[in-house]
């Protein structure tokens, strides 16, 4: 699962005992030869969904590590597109990357701003805000809130998007390994300080429609077709894609 390049077992062992902030300064350097960076299918998925959907002047990667999901903003915004995270370390390295683009090429300014995803430092002036691969970071009764913060920070008639994967079936290998992960981290957290929250199968598709719907959204569902279709006919994987009301 991990490239030569990624983290050693005593490496993740420590970042697995720090807070949540501090255990991705750590992993920052080597975060993009693990296998919890989204995947390049994933995000390329997401840019074919949300091409035609704007047009869009500013985009928001909410929770954007070392900037993956900012290369999906640079492909549909015309304007600038802003990262924001709470692990100086992450983005740090997403700000060499940044550095490391070819001087000159085209796309819109990034920014790269160190908040809280609870607590974001903006106004109404994005047009499209995504995210990927950070909400097993917030507990279930966190997610009102939080959906909140996006809805404060778009624009009338914005988009908030992300992927989102079906559940693995009972008979599968990837059930029991994602349900193994929670009880383990969960007697972590009962056991250690500071917590470390992250949690696989916390993040179901009925809670999250019903507090993004509490926070203002009108939401709606659109299979990612490159993934396919399980046996009982509904998408492996789906964009969640939620509007703020224009006015």
């Amino acid at each position: 699962m991990f490239s030569p390049e990624g983290p050693g077992l005593r490496e993740l062992a420590v970042q697995a005992l720090s807070s949540v902030e501090h255990g991705y300064d750590l992993l920052a350097p080597k975060f993009d030869h693990t296998p919890f960076r989204t995947s390049g299918a994933v995000l390329d998925a997401t840019t074919r969904a949300l091409t035609g959907l704007g047009p869009f002047a500013r985009g928001l990667d909410l929770c954007c590590g070392t900037g993956a999901g900012m290369d999906v903003l640079r492909a549909v915004c015309a304007r600038s597109v802003t990262g924001v995270d709470l692990s100086a370390g992450m983005l740090a390295e997403g700000r060499r990357r940044e550095a490391a683009r070819e001087a000159g090429a085209p796309g819109p300014r990034a920014d790269w701003v160190r908040a809280d995803a609870r607590a974001l430092p903006f106004g109404p002036v994005f047009d499209l805000a995504v995210s990927f691969g950070a909400f097993g970071h917030f507990l279930p009764r966190e997610l009102p809130a939080l959906f909140a913060q996006v809805h404060s920070v778009l624009r009338p008639g914005g988009r908030f998007a992300f992927p989102l994967g079906a559940p693995p079936p009972f008979s599968s290998p990837w059930y029991w390994a994602l349900l193994g992960f929670d009880m383990a981290m969960r007697v972590r957290n009962a056991l250690w300080r500071p917590p470390f929250v992250m949690y696989y199968r916390t993040f179901r598709l009925g809670d999250v429609l019903r507090a993004l719907h509490g926070a203002g959204f009108a939401t709606e569902l659109r299979a990612l077709p490159e993934f396919g279709r399980r046996p009982d006919g509904s998408p492996r994987g789906r964009l969640v894609l939620a509007t703020r009301a224009a006015v």
